[in-house]
């Protein structure tokens, strides 16, 4: 079953890493040249991607720049169409995070708070005073961390496919991570993409075995840490994600959404959208679907 997954999820993230490398050569004649931030120790691989504004622009909501969060066993093309998509209208900063891609991990365990703490070094490193944030999955997960924890960093939060809760996901999703192996992997574009971007390929096993004990070791985040979030924040998720589309509302209600008072007293700072025909899968390349919902939301 787990294989057939990850199979599954290969072949609908491959098309849409591919798609997004096509349109970033048209729209800019070349692929971003990335580059490496020293954080702590960790050598944090970053791209930068649309246009280059003055600082002053920064304040604009349609020019902030926003930084772009992958998921887990995911890198910066693997965010798909909806990347070149966002970059041409405004400034993007696209992260590997810690042992993907092409940022070495450390010896250490994997944790969405560190990423979220090296990710918000990086931010302060480049001289940004503030960003919007946009993470899928795990980086979902990381852009959560980094809103709470860095309040005056961030102007607007978006998370796709993400929860703070384990026990949202079903329980048909959680039984498959224990049963995480190397070889359920082989083959994958996830594989393939590691073994032609990380800096040291042959630790891929390593790095499988690091997901695998940060997943399982995962807790709840804690709801209060939630509601610290000052940034409004826009949550999608697919009516077919890997989660129980209700356990979003729950998270919605956290933020200030879902008042009693049907709107009458003015509608919340954040907002909600459950997409139709969506799977945790396919989600970041129904651009049909995200792009009239997320630029809107930065722009306002």
């Amino acid at each position: 079953m787990l294989k057939h997954v990850l199979l599954l999820a290969a072949s609908l993230l491959a098309p849409a890493a591919a798609l997004a490398q096509s349109k970033m050569a048209e729209a800019q004649g070349a692929k971003p040249a990335g580059q490496y931030a020293e954080i702590g120790g960790l050598k944090l691989y970053y791209q930068q991607h649309g246009p280059t504004q003055p600082k002053e622009a920064q304040k604009d909501t349609k020019t902030r720049p926003l930084l772009v969060l992958h998921g887990g066993f995911m890198t910066i093309e693997a965010m798909g169409p909806i990347l070149p998509a966002l970059a041409a209208g405004r400034p993007v900063i696209a992260v590997d995070l810690e042992g993907h891609g092409r940022t070495r991990d450390l010896d250490r365990p994997l944790s969405l708070d560190q990423m979220a703490a090296d990710v918000a070094a990086l931010v302060k490193k480049l001289g940004l005073e503030k960003v919007d944030v946009l993470g899928f999955s795990m980086g979902g997960g990381v852009a959560l961390r980094i809103a709470a924890a860095e309040p005056a960093l961030v102007a607007k939060l978006v998370v796709i496919s993400s929860h703070h809760k384990i026990e949202a996901y079903y329980p048909s999703i959680r039984a498959m991570w224990p049963g995480m192996t190397v070889q359920g992997f082989t083959g994958t574009p996830m594989e393939k993409a590691y073994l032609e971007t990380a800096p040291d390929p042959a630790h891929w096993p390593v790095f499988v075995e690091k997901m695998k004990a940060m997943m399982l070791g995962s807790a709840d985040w804690p709801d209060a840490k939630v509601q610290a979030i000052k940034a409004p924040t826009l949550l999608i998720a697919g009516d077919a994600d890997l989660f129980r589309p209700e356990s979003m509302v729950d998270l919605f209600r956290l933020l200030g959404g879902a008042r009693p008072d049907g709107g009458m007293a003015g509608v919340p700072a954040s907002q909600l959208a459950i997409l139709p025909g969506a799977t945790h899968f396919n989600i970041l390349y129904r651009t049909d679907l995200l792009l009239p919902i997320v630029v809107p939301f930065l722009d306002s």
